[in-house]
């Protein structure tokens, strides 16, 4: 790795893999890599939905994070880097056949039950899984000419020159995928909520954020990528002279879905139930089949909370995090508004939020801002407005309110 890029320190650490600052050997410039250690068929597959998407999203959009380069890693100091439009095959054979490919006997025998179950998930996923398809037909592709990279090829009979067996330990143990690394730009602001709520309030920085965030979805929308967890967290930052730059991050549970894009999106359905309580959708909450204007609901959330600076504090955690949501009763418990509208689909919700408007809050948004909310926090999906619409929808109602 020091070959190539020098990790400096920690800056994250997730369910699924660490990020760290560091730099590119040559150049000097700074870069985060993302360590997603190979050690289960279900996290190869988000890594793999990961990789394929920020593939797509390359470096072609000012507010999606730009992928410099993956590498595969293959031994302790075994780095390999990947050419860009191929997949891994030994990590796509993984999640194919519900196994770690490649793993020690010891691993594969302490495994078996779980790898059982991870079987029977991963067959009940194959409905909506439209990368890990078209990976595997690209896995079939290349079998057919090297073979060799996946099972040992049979030796034909040879009667007139007789050769010894080989035993299971004289033959060559099958390379073994520990790790992806990404590299991507790195973002001096940290994440959104780490960005935002380390300020004061600021309307016109928060009318910044909510359109680059528009224009991100719209973007992702139009190349038939659904993100499935927008959320400040996965939202992150670049601090310029000329204010925040956002970039829409973690794709691990996004799906992508090859001649469909922009309005078309609204008719590709997932099943998978997934997401952060917070922001999900209600026909996500209730298990419903769902389309990516689920993305929209999730940015409803989002933008409710940027606007007013709602914050909460999931349970277990002592993090501040920007989030709208529902107060029930004199407890104060808080319900996610997807839940409550999963419950109550005529729920109405009460935005603005007014009586958190004490200084140095910022002002409420206005009245067509609030219509606006309304529509892309509908219980129903099909009158949320589209990524197409949502910018020039967005850049509207400012404008209606500033007057």
């Amino acid at each position: 790795m020091e070959e190539l890029y020098t990790l400096e320190r920690e800056v994250g650490r997730g369910s699924y893999g660490v990020v760290f600052e560091g730099h590119m050997a040559k150049t000097g410039q700074r870069v985060a890599i993302k360590r997603l250690p190979c050690s289960n068929p279900e996290c190869i597959e988000l890594y793999l939905q990961e990789l394929w998407a920020m593939r797509a999203t390359a470096k072609n959009h000012v507010n999606v994070i730009a992928l410099h380069s993956c590498l595969l890693q293959t031994g302790p100091r075994s780095l390999k880097r990947l050419k860009p439009g191929k997949l891994p095959v030994r990590l796509v054979e993984s999640v194919l056949k519900g196994r770690v490919v490649g793993a020690p006997q010891s691993q594969e025998m302490n495994d078996v039950q779980s790898n059982s179950q991870i079987r029977t998930n991963t067959a009940s996923r194959l409905k909506d899984r439209t990368n890990t398809v078209q990976a595997k037909a690209k896995l079939q592709d290349k079998s057919k000419s090297n073979t060799s990279d996946c099972t040992t090829p049979q030796r034909l009979p040879n009667r007139a020159r007789k050769r010894p067996v080989e035993t299971e330990e004289e033959q060559p143990e099958p390379l073994r995928c520990l790790a992806l690394w990404l590299v991507m730009e790195y973002c001096d602001g940290g994440d959104l909520n780490q960005y935002l709520l380390s300020r004061p309030p600021d309307a016109q920085r928060n009318h910044s954020v909510v359109q680059q965030l528009c224009r991100a979805v719209d973007f992702l929308h139009n190349l038939g990528i659904t993100h499935r967890d927008l959320k400040p967290d996965n939202v992150l930052v670049c601090v310029t002279p000329k204010g925040p730059v956002v970039k829409v991050a973690d794709f691990g549970l996004s799906k992508m879905t090859e001649g469909v894009a922009g309005s078309d999106l609204t008719r590709q359905h997932f099943s998978s139930t997934c997401g952060s309580d917070f922001y999900m959708a209600p026909e996500v909450w209730g298990g419903l089949s769902y389309t990516a204007q689920a993305d929209i609901f999730s940015l409803g959330v989002m933008f409710w909370a940027v606007l007013e600076r709602i914050t909460l504090l999931e349970e277990g955690t002592t993090q501040e995090q920007l989030g709208a949501y529902v107060c029930k009763g004199r407890s104060g418990w808080l319900i996610p508004l997807g839940e409550a509208l999963w419950e109550n689909s005529d729920l109405q919700l009460c935005i603005p939020m007014k009586f958190r408007r004490a200084p140095p809050l910022p002002p409420p948004p206005g009245p067509a801002m609030c219509t606006l909310l309304l529509d892309m926090l509908a219980s129903s999906p099909d009158v949320r407005p589209s990524a197409d619409q949502l910018e020039a929808r967005v850049r509207s109602a400012l404008k209606e309110d500033s007057h």
